[in-house]
C-alpha cells in the first residue's frame, strides 16, 4: 500500500505540473476559461479540459458510480473546485444550472449524451425512437441559455447513420436559431492523437456567431505505420507499453474478471500476441454456424493500438479483451491506462461498474488536444497574449503517452 501510495504522489506531481502549466499560462491572461461538463460521467473529458487550460465549474451526472469516481480523482484528488451535481440533466432545470454558475461566464460546455440510441450496434431501426437520443437536444436547450462561446458534442459513428439524421438536423436547426454557426461533424480516431487504442467518435463544434473561427479539429499527429512514409506524422503508438509497466503494489484497479476452469484452458491454449478464439480450440454452441464476432475471446495485439475500450471492456466475451499473454481478461488498470487515464486515478463502485465508466469516457489525452485550440482563441483577445500562446506552443511538443503510466 506504501508503495503505490508513493507511485501515486509522483503521479499527481507529474498532472499537478502540467495543471499548473495550463493555470499559470491562463493566469498571465486575466484568469481560466470556464467550462462546463454534461453527461461528465468519471471525468475524462473534464481531465483532459483542466490538462488543456480550462477551470471546469460545473460537472452533472446521474450515475452514481461515476459521481464517485469523479469527486474523489477531479474534486478531491485534484482540488479542482469543480461542483458535481448528481442528477438526470433531463429533469433538471436549467435556472438551475445558472444558480450554479454563480454569476460566471460560461466558455466552453463539453459533453457526450447517452450514446445507446445512437450505436451501430442496434439493429435495423432499433434506436430511431430511443428516449435517450432526446438528449441530445436536452444537450442543446442548456448551452441555448448559458449561452458558451464555444461547444463540443461527442458520441458515437452511429449518430451519422441515414436513421437518425432527424435528430442530427433538429440540432442544428436550433444551434442556428441560437446564434451558433456549427461544424460539419468530425469523425476522430483517437489513435491519430496519440492514444494507443482505436476508437472512433464523432466530435461536433459549435461557434458562437461573434467568436472567431478555429480550426477544428486539430491536424493528426499520428497514423496508421503504412502510410508514415512522406509525412509528418508518426506512426500509431502500439498498447504494448500499457502491459509492459510493472505493476504498482495496493492498485485497487488491478482486478479482473474471474474465470471457470474452461474459459481459462481456452485462453492458455490461445495463441498470445493477438491471438483468436479459432486457434483454441473451443467453440461455443452460438458460434458454430456463422463465422461473426471474431473478435470474441480474442487476445489483445501489443504491437498495435488496442481495440475500442466499451462499457464492457472488461469481459472477454464482450470482444478482444484478452491480455495479451496472461488467460484472463485485462484488468481495470490496464482498460484506463489505454485510455490514457494515469495510475493514480482510481475508479469506484466495483469491477463492472469500473469497466463501464472507462468505456464511456472520453479519452482525456485526446480531450486535451482537440481542446487546446479552442483555449487559443479564447486567450488571443487578452493581454500579453503572445507570451502565452507561445508558451502553449512549446508545451504541445511534450511527449505525454510514456509519462502517463
Amino acid at each position: 500500500m506504501a508503495e503505490h501510495l508513493w507511485n501515486t504522489v509522483k503521479s499527481q506531481l507529474f498532472w499537478a505540473r502540467r495543471a499548473f502549466f495550463g493555470e499559470a499560462c491562463v493566469f498571465w491572461m486575466g484568469g481560466k476559461p470556464v467550462a462546463i461538463d454534461l453527461f461528465c460521467g468519471a471525468g475524462g473529458f473534464s481531465l483532459g479540459a483542466i490538462m488543456s487550460g480550462f477551470r471546469v465549474a460545473l460537472a452533472v451526472d446521474c450515475d452514481a458510480n461515476a459521481c464517485r469516481t469523479y469527486d474523489a480523482n477531479i474534486v478531491r484528488g485534484m482540488r479542482s473546485k469543480t461542483r458535481l451535481i448528481e442528477a438526470d440533466i433531463a429533469e433538471m432545470a436549467v435556472t438551475e444550472l445558472q444558480r450554479e454558475m454563480f454569476g460566471l461566464k460560461c466558455d466552453l460546455i463539453i459533453g457526450g449524451p447517452p450514446c445507446q440510441g445512437f450505436s451501430s450496434h442496434r439493429l435495423k431501426n432499433a434506436g430511431v425512437d430511443d428516449p435517450r437520443n432526446r438528449l441530445l437536444l436536452r444537450y442543446f436547450e442548456i448551452v441555448s441559455v448559458l449561452a458558451p462561446k464555444f461547444f463540443i458534442v461527442e458520441n458515437v459513428p452511429g449518430l451519422l447513420w441515414p436513421r437518425h439524421r432527424s435528430w442530427l438536423r433538429r440540432f442544428y436547426s436550433m444551434a442556428a436559431a441560437s446564434g451558433y454557426e456549427v461544424d460539419e461533424p468530425a469523425s476522430i480516431n483517437a489513435a491519430d492523437y496519440g492514444v494507443p487504442q482505436r476508437r472512433k467518435r464523432v466530435f461536433i463544434l459549435g461557434r458562437r456567431r461573434d467568436v472567431p473561427p478555429v480550426l477544428f479539429p486539430p491536424a493528426a499527429s499520428h497514423c496508421n505505420p503504412k502510410l508514415v512514409a512522406g509525412t509528418s506524422s508518426k506512426p500509431w503508438n502500439p498498447v504494448r507499453e500499457v502491459f509492459k509497466t510493472s505493476k504498482i503494489k495496493g492498485d485497487p484497479n488491478d482486478i479482473h474478471m474471474k474465470h471457470g476452469r474452461e474459459l481459462t484452458d481456452a485462453f492458455k491454449a490461445t495463441p498470445i500476441n493477438g491471438g483468436s478464439r479459432t486457434a483454441s480450440g473451443r467453440t461455443l454452441r452460438c458460434h458454430q454456424k456463422h463465422d461473426g464476432h471474431s473478435d470474441v475471446y480474442g487476445r489483445i495485439d501489443p504491437s498495435l493500438p488496442a481495440p475500442t475500450m466499451t462499457t464492457a471492456c472488461i469481459n472477454p466475451s464482450k470482444g478482444r479483451f484478452v491480455h495479451p499473454t496472461a488467460p484472463h481478461g485485462i484488468t481495470v488498470r490496464q482498460a484506463a491506462r489505454i485510455q490514457t487515464f494515469p495510475d493514480w486515478f482510481v475508479f469506484h463502485g466495483g469491477l463492472m461498474a469500473s469497466g463501464q465508466q472507462i468505456g464511456n469516457a472520453v479519452p482525456p489525452r485526446l480531450a486535451e488536444l482537440l481542446l487546446k485550440p479552442l483555449m487559443k482563441n479564447l486567450l488571443s483577445s487578452r493581454p500579453e497574449k503572445k507570451r502565452t500562446l507561445d508558451a502553449i506552443s512549446a508545451h504541445e511538443g511534450e511527449e505525454h503517452i510514456g509519462s502517463l503510466f
